[in-house]
């Protein structure tokens, strides 16, 4: 049996590791921290294409994540399925509403769009509550004889010594670790609030003016910011404040009582990095997923396995 060493423990590298075992593979995960501390705790993990390029590879990676979503729905784990309200212009690119099954998507009614937004989609998607699945997963790849090390890895040639296949899927830590000057932060701030009565929406549709609205099962996630190369970690009062202007513009009725503020960098790319590395042949780069890991998650996954089984 092959071994396969998976570099991260985020939604990118847990999905991979758990597919590499159901694919037959002896998998290990090597990282620097441990699943609740990398920004995949941290986000509201709504399946939707948000910032990821290339958008065929994107489809097809969300329209197989989707149905792994549709076998394992659970909320005890975590995983459900609500109406999603995606605002668009004549300019978006809605190919994500093809990857939806038949009847799972509809344009919204002019009653039901936020005040701002007019036009707009409303599908079911998979929502995963990120406190609940991820420990999910990480003992479910651990129940699969899964071994777990925390380590920081400084090379890519350190990289390419841990197993017989090693996965990078580093996030934005692969910016140093592989040099890559195409990899860069999309800072993103959100409001973890008391649980509302609301729609869950979103409107990406104005570039520095993200809002977005997601009902959790014990919160409500405001958010948000999409400001690239914004290394900033720390929690902005203004940011706040921008958030909450856009939130009551939408003519919603109620007042947020936020628990938390949260900040998270996406790891944005001209396009997911998604091949092996030209320099160290067991290395297969699986990053740069932008806004949308757990939508596309399973996907590259499954894709990555197929890879490997035939090489």
């Amino acid at each position: 049996m092959k071994s396969v060493t998976v570099v991260g423990s985020g939604i990118i590298g847990l999905t991979s590791a758990i597919i590499l075992q159901e694919s037959g593979f002896e998998v290990k995960i090597v990282a620097k921290e441990k699943f609740e501390k990398t920004l995949s705790n941290k986000v509201g993990a709504i399946w939707f294409p948000y910032e990821i390029q290339p958008i065929e590879k994107t489809n097809f990676w969300a329209s197989l994540a989707y149905k792994r979503y549709l076998a394992e729905a659970n909320p005890e784990i975590g995983i459900t399925f609500l109406p999603f309200l995606n605002a668009y212009t004549d300019k978006s690119n809605n190919d994500w509403i093809k990857q939806l099954p038949l009847g799972k998507v509809r344009e919204a009614r002019k009653n039901e769009l936020p005040q701002g937004i007019e036009m707009a989609f409303i599908g079911e998607v998979p929502l995963a509550e990120p406190r609940l699945y991820l420990p999910y997963l990480f003992e479910k790849f651990l129940a699969n004889g899964g071994l777990f090390e925390n380590r920081e890895i400084g090379s890519l040639e350190e990289v390419s010594g841990l197993g017989d296949w090693v996965i990078n899927c580093t996030g934005l830590g692969a910016k140093a670790l592989c040099e890559d000057n195409d990899l860069h932060p999309m800072r993103g701030q959100i409001l973890r609030c008391e649980k509302m009565e609301l729609p869950s929406f979103a409107d990406p549709t104005k570039k520095g003016a993200l809002l977005y609205v997601i009902n959790r099962s014990e919160d409500t996630i405001i958010g948000g910011t999409d400001y690239e190369d914004d290394w900033n970690e720390n929690t902005e009062p203004a940011d706040t404040d921008k958030i909450l202007e856009r939130f009551n513009a939408s003519g919603i009725q109620q007042n947020p009582q936020i628990k938390e503020v949260l900040v998270g960098l996406r790891p944005k790319r001209s396009s997911v990095r998604f091949e092996f590395d030209p320099k160290y042949p067991t290395i297969f780069h699986n990053y740069g997923h932008g806004g949308a890991g757990y939508t596309v998650a399973w996907g590259c996954a499954m894709e990555v396995a197929e890879i490997l089984s035939k090489t």
